[in-house]
């Protein structure tokens, strides 16, 4: 089990993981050794996740999620398989966490006296450009 906050796990048997030689630098070794890791997770129907933070998941990271419901991340960070394999799991667990933190509700506030005055003031200050550049016409 993956703990994630104190109420969510993610069981390690949902994970399934392919590896793959990684892009970039790196001489002989990099043609060689599969050391990009690849993690294929069925969020879609995840028993580990209760549905609203399911919901919330999906809504927040559409690109990362397939049309059959399965998120797909890679890391190629690191040279070695491992590591690159604890970064998956890093990065799964932050978006999780992320999608389990309900964002703080907008409380509606009213503008303040000051900024109302200020608000009417720039009004009357445009409204009197304006009518300076007024043509008083025929006199």
């Amino acid at each position: 089990m993956i703990p994630i906050t104190d109420t969510i796990q993610l069981d390690d048997a949902e994970l399934e993981w392919s590896y793959a030689r990684s892009g970039g630098p790196g001489g002989q070794n990099v043609n060689k050794v599969s050391s990009k890791a690849i993690v294929h997770w069925p969020v879609a129907n995840s028993p580990s996740i209760p549905m609203h933070v399911r919901l919330r998941f999906q809504r927040l990271f559409p690109t990362r999620i397939t049309t059959e419901g399965i998120l797909v991340l890679s890391s190629q960070r690191h040279r070695d398989q491992e590591r690159n394999r604890e970064d998956c799991l890093q990065k799964l667990t932050d978006m999780v966490r992320e999608a389990a933190t309900l964002p703080k509700p907008r409380t509606a506030s009213k503008p303040t006296k000051s900024s109302k005055r200020r608000r009417l003031a720039d009004k009357q200050h445009t409204s009197d450009v304006k009518q300076g550049r007024r043509w008083a016409g025929e006199e």
